[in-house]
Protein backbone atom coordinates (compact mmCIF):
# COMPACT_ATOMS: atom_id res chain seq x y z
CA UNK A 1 0.00 0.00 0.00
CA UNK A 2 2.95 2.52 0.83
CA UNK A 3 4.58 2.39 -3.15
CA UNK A 4 0.53 3.40 -4.19
CA UNK A 5 0.11 6.00 -1.67
CA UNK A 6 3.68 7.76 -2.43
CA UNK A 7 1.85 7.76 -5.90
CA UNK A 8 -0.69 9.22 -5.15
CA UNK A 9 0.85 11.62 -2.68
CA UNK A 10 2.85 13.02 -5.84
CA UNK A 11 0.01 13.56 -7.63
CA UNK A 12 -1.91 15.41 -5.24
CA UNK A 13 1.04 17.31 -4.26
CA UNK A 14 0.99 18.25 -8.00
CA UNK A 15 -2.56 19.39 -7.68
CA UNK A 16 -2.03 21.15 -4.23
CA UNK A 17 0.91 23.12 -6.08
CA UNK A 18 -1.39 24.06 -9.08
CA UNK A 19 -3.99 25.18 -6.81
CA UNK A 20 -1.78 27.29 -4.99
CA UNK A 21 -0.29 28.93 -8.02
CA UNK A 22 -3.73 29.57 -9.14
CA UNK A 23 -4.27 30.99 -6.03
CA UNK A 24 -1.74 32.99 -6.17
CA UNK A 25 -2.46 34.21 -9.42
CA UNK A 26 -5.56 35.32 -8.42
CA UNK A 27 -4.60 37.03 -5.57
CA UNK A 28 -1.78 39.12 -7.70
CA UNK A 29 -5.49 39.55 -10.88
CA UNK A 30 -7.25 40.56 -7.68
CA UNK A 31 -5.00 43.34 -6.65
CA UNK A 32 -4.35 44.48 -10.12
CA UNK A 33 -8.23 45.12 -10.47
CA UNK A 34 -8.97 46.76 -7.72
CA UNK A 35 -5.97 49.15 -8.71
CA UNK A 36 -7.29 49.56 -12.02
CA UNK A 37 -10.79 50.51 -10.81
CA UNK A 38 -9.23 53.01 -8.31
CA UNK A 39 -7.10 54.46 -10.95
CA UNK A 40 -10.28 54.82 -13.24
CA UNK A 41 -12.48 56.10 -10.87
CA UNK A 42 -10.63 58.59 -8.95
CA UNK A 43 -7.54 59.52 -11.59
CA UNK A 44 -10.00 59.33 -15.08
CA UNK A 45 -13.00 60.45 -13.17
CA UNK A 46 -14.57 57.28 -14.97
CA UNK A 47 -15.44 53.74 -13.37
CA UNK A 48 -14.90 50.43 -14.66
CA UNK A 49 -18.20 48.88 -13.67
CA UNK A 50 -16.67 45.00 -14.14
CA UNK A 51 -13.90 45.16 -11.83
CA UNK A 52 -15.41 45.09 -8.50
CA UNK A 53 -17.76 41.93 -8.78
CA UNK A 54 -14.88 40.20 -11.00
CA UNK A 55 -12.93 40.72 -7.95
CA UNK A 56 -15.40 39.02 -5.37
CA UNK A 57 -15.37 36.38 -8.09
CA UNK A 58 -11.60 36.20 -7.97
CA UNK A 59 -11.49 36.53 -4.47
CA UNK A 60 -13.65 33.32 -3.74
CA UNK A 61 -11.77 31.72 -5.96
CA UNK A 62 -7.92 31.83 -4.06
CA UNK A 63 -9.65 31.64 -0.78
CA UNK A 64 -11.19 28.06 -1.30
CA UNK A 65 -8.62 27.09 -2.91
CA UNK A 66 -5.71 28.00 -0.96
CA UNK A 67 -7.73 26.99 2.12
CA UNK A 68 -8.04 23.22 0.75
CA UNK A 69 -4.02 23.24 0.17
CA UNK A 70 -3.45 24.48 3.95
CA UNK A 71 -5.94 21.43 4.68
CA UNK A 72 -3.47 19.07 2.51
CA UNK A 73 -0.77 20.78 4.38
CA UNK A 74 -2.05 20.55 7.79
CA UNK A 75 -2.33 24.40 8.08
CA UNK A 76 -5.88 24.63 8.85
CA UNK A 77 -7.37 25.61 12.49
CA UNK A 78 -7.15 22.84 14.94
CA UNK A 79 -7.13 23.14 18.86
CA UNK A 80 -3.72 20.85 19.88
CA UNK A 81 -3.00 21.42 23.27
CA UNK A 82 -4.57 17.85 24.31
CA UNK A 83 -2.00 16.53 21.51
CA UNK A 84 1.03 17.35 23.47
CA UNK A 85 -0.22 14.67 26.51
CA UNK A 86 -1.41 11.99 24.55
CA UNK A 87 0.32 8.34 23.03
CA UNK A 88 1.29 8.54 19.89
CA UNK A 89 -1.75 6.14 18.51
CA UNK A 90 -4.49 8.68 20.61
CA UNK A 91 -2.91 11.18 18.43
CA UNK A 92 -2.90 9.35 15.35
CA UNK A 93 -6.97 8.43 15.61
CA UNK A 94 -7.54 12.16 16.79
CA UNK A 95 -5.19 13.73 13.93
CA UNK A 96 -7.94 11.21 11.24
CA UNK A 97 -10.73 11.90 13.58
CA UNK A 98 -10.27 15.77 12.94
CA UNK A 99 -9.33 14.90 9.11
CA UNK A 100 -12.80 13.23 9.00
CA UNK A 101 -15.10 16.52 9.98
CA UNK A 102 -12.71 18.33 7.63
CA UNK A 103 -13.84 16.04 5.00
CA UNK A 104 -17.44 16.03 5.88
CA UNK A 105 -17.36 19.58 5.96
CA UNK A 106 -15.52 19.58 2.69
CA UNK A 107 -18.85 17.76 1.36
CA UNK A 108 -21.08 20.02 2.32
CA UNK A 109 -19.58 22.24 0.54
CA UNK A 110 -20.00 19.71 -2.67
CA UNK A 111 -23.20 19.40 -1.53
CA UNK A 112 -24.34 22.89 -0.62
CA UNK A 113 -22.09 24.95 -3.59
CA UNK A 114 -23.62 22.81 -6.21
CA UNK A 115 -27.30 23.61 -5.49
CA UNK A 116 -26.78 27.56 -4.78
CA UNK A 117 -24.62 27.11 -8.44
CA UNK A 118 -27.88 25.44 -9.87
CA UNK A 119 -30.24 28.02 -8.58
CA UNK A 120 -28.42 30.55 -9.79
CA UNK A 121 -27.12 29.31 -13.49
CA UNK A 122 -30.18 31.08 -15.14
CA UNK A 123 -29.53 33.88 -13.65
CA UNK A 124 -26.75 36.53 -15.73
CA UNK A 125 -24.77 38.94 -14.05
CA UNK A 126 -24.81 42.26 -15.52
CA UNK A 127 -21.41 43.28 -15.08
CA UNK A 128 -19.51 40.63 -16.78
CA UNK A 129 -22.43 39.04 -18.48
CA UNK A 130 -21.82 35.30 -16.72
CA UNK A 131 -23.99 32.81 -15.46
CA UNK A 132 -24.68 33.21 -11.12
CA UNK A 133 -23.01 29.84 -11.66
CA UNK A 134 -19.55 30.93 -11.87
CA UNK A 135 -19.72 32.81 -7.90
CA UNK A 136 -20.23 29.48 -6.42
CA UNK A 137 -18.01 27.20 -9.04
CA UNK A 138 -15.17 28.18 -6.09
CA UNK A 139 -17.52 26.49 -3.59
CA UNK A 140 -17.62 23.65 -5.20
CA UNK A 141 -13.93 23.19 -6.55
CA UNK A 142 -12.21 23.67 -3.25
CA UNK A 143 -14.75 21.15 -1.50
CA UNK A 144 -13.61 19.02 -3.96
CA UNK A 145 -10.17 19.20 -3.20
CA UNK A 146 -11.17 19.63 0.65
CA UNK A 147 -12.48 16.45 0.56
CA UNK A 148 -9.98 14.51 -1.59
CA UNK A 149 -6.87 15.38 0.43
CA UNK A 150 -8.57 14.82 3.76
CA UNK A 151 -8.96 11.25 2.51
CA UNK A 152 -5.21 11.64 1.46
CA UNK A 153 -4.17 12.31 5.08
CA UNK A 154 -5.83 9.60 6.38
CA UNK A 155 -4.81 6.89 3.68
CA UNK A 156 -1.63 8.09 4.28
CA UNK A 157 -2.02 7.48 8.16
CA UNK A 158 -3.68 4.26 7.86
CA UNK A 159 -0.42 3.02 5.53
CA UNK A 160 2.13 4.61 7.94
CA UNK A 161 3.12 7.30 5.86
CA UNK A 162 3.67 10.31 7.23
CA UNK A 163 1.18 13.15 6.45
CA UNK A 164 2.05 15.80 3.43
CA UNK A 165 3.39 19.07 3.46
CA UNK A 166 4.54 21.34 1.03
CA UNK A 167 7.42 20.40 -1.98
CA UNK A 168 7.21 17.19 -0.72
CA UNK A 169 4.61 14.87 -0.35
CA UNK A 170 6.38 12.40 1.81
CA UNK A 171 8.15 14.30 4.11
CA UNK A 172 7.34 13.76 7.65
CA UNK A 173 5.80 16.61 9.73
Amino acid sequence: MQPTMTTLALWTGRLAQIALWTAGIGLVLMTALIAAQVTWRYVLNDSLVWTEPASVMIMGWFIFLGAAVGIREGYHLSFDVLLYVLPERAKLLLHSVSDLAVGSFGVGMIWYGWQLAAKTAGNKLPSLGISGAFDFAPIVIGGVLVVLFSVERIARRAAGLPTARFGDPVEED
